[in-house]
């Protein structure tokens, strides 16, 4: 039982500090453009060995 003492405030504090990582990755723009890396590899760009 004094386990719990222990346990359930780590994993309070670990929840939120999950959450605010979370937020701060939604407030510096890190989920803006979900689709502009999955295109990028589509397009053909200059090929730099071929100079």
């Amino acid at each position: 039982m004094t386990n719990l003492t222990y346990l359930i405030p780590a994993a309070l504090f670990l929840g939120a500090l999950g959450l605010g990582g979370f937020l701060w990755a939604l407030k510096s723009g890190q989920y803006e453009d979900l689709d502009g890396a999955a295109e990028r590899i589509l397009i053909d760009g200059e090929d730099k060995s071929e100079r």
